[in-house]
């Protein structure tokens, strides 16, 4: 059963600017707290189609210091959504149930989810060919899930972990071949 629609619209430049302007109160909300802000998701690569949710990872040097940000993150309009299913994840959402604007994680700064995350934003951004395949997958895949949401993303999945996997290789193979 579907929990909301699936619509996957041209990029927009403005997602650009919307991340800046939350990044910006998500760090005056957590002010005090040393984290790392940054842009994930396909609104965060241009060029790409993307439904029209601004994703934003938040790295901690501890994910159990994200307990702490419930009531901070709350006051400016985030809500926290407990993900048992994701240990290595805190998960906010901001935006009417079912129709969010902006997805907040929150994982430790340097692990596999954080790297993988921007390992994935990267190789889409640096590559045309990349780029132009998921958004083909996406605009299938929204085709042929409208009202579910969930296996949209699913079936996102494997093609998502092909990519992090070869962009992980080829980051390892840089570092280990000077």
């Amino acid at each position: 059963m579907g929990t909301s629609q699936v619509i996957v619209m041209e990029y927009d430049p403005s997602w650009q600017t919307e991340y800046e302007s939350e990044k910006a109160r998500i760090l005056a909300a957590l002010a005090g707290e040393s984290i790392w802000v940054e842009h994930i998701g396909s609104t965060s690569v241009p060029g790409l189609a993307a439904k029209p949710i601004v994703d934003i990872a938040v790295g901690v040097a501890h994910l159990s210091i994200a307990d702490a940000f419930i009531q901070p993150l709350a006051a400016i309009g985030y809500e926290y959504v407990p993900k048992p299913e994701f240990p290595a994840r805190r998960f906010f959402r901001q935006g009417e149930w079912g129709k969010g604007t902006h997805h907040l994680h929150v994982y430790e700064f340097g692990s596999e989810e954080w790297k993988g995350n921007l390992l994935f934003r990267d190789s889409l951004r640096s590559d045309p060919g990349l780029r132009r395949q998921y958004a083909e997958l996406k605009a299938d895949l929204a085709s042929r899930h409208p009202d579910d949401r969930a296996a949209y993303t699913a079936h996102k999945g494997p093609f998502i972990r092909t990519v992090m996997e070869r962009a992980g290789k080829q980051a390892q193979g840089r570092v280990t071949n000077p």
